[in-house]
């Protein structure tokens, strides 16, 4: 997953990434970015949003909003599904095209890869789906 996301922004000049960091392919494609010398913008869903990733995935996080070029903190104290799918909805709108490391199932919850794949292209925006390993297409 990583080497696919790494190809697809690959020779894209003066990419600005955006995304939530989360734990996965949100927080690669913010590293690929950054090692591309590109531009990283981090969503914020909600104020308590570090809380609610894997305590593992702390470092990480950290680390990358500290090179973000910009943060958007949205105004959710929670870390929800709701404040999850606004944040998802913000990155869209700042978005030319959105890259989508996904299996092609529905999502699992509201606010999951499925939703944030239809509203993008319901919004007219280019999508390229990466998928995971060990996915199937039907």
């Amino acid at each position: 997953m990583d080497t696919a996301l790494r190809e697809e922004i690959a020779g894209t000049p003066a990419v600005v990434g955006l995304s939530c960091l989360a734990d996965g392919a949100d927080s690669l494609f913010a590293q690929a970015v950054l090692d591309q010398r590109g531009e990283l913008v981090v969503i914020v869903p909600a104020a308590r949003y570090r809380e609610g990733l894997p305590e593992e995935h702390h470092p990480v996080y950290d680390a990358l909003l500290a090179r973000a070029s910009d943060v958007v903190r949205l105004d959710h104290v929670e870390s929800t599904s709701q404040s999850h799918m606004d944040a998802s909805i913000d990155m869209i709108e700042r978005a030319d095209r959105l890259v989508a490391v996904w299996d092609g199932k529905p999502a699992r919850g509201y606010g999951g890869t499925a939703d944030i794949v239809d509203a993008a292209r319901d919004r007219g925006l280019p999508v390229t789906v990466i998928w995971p390993e060990g996915a199937r297409r039907d």
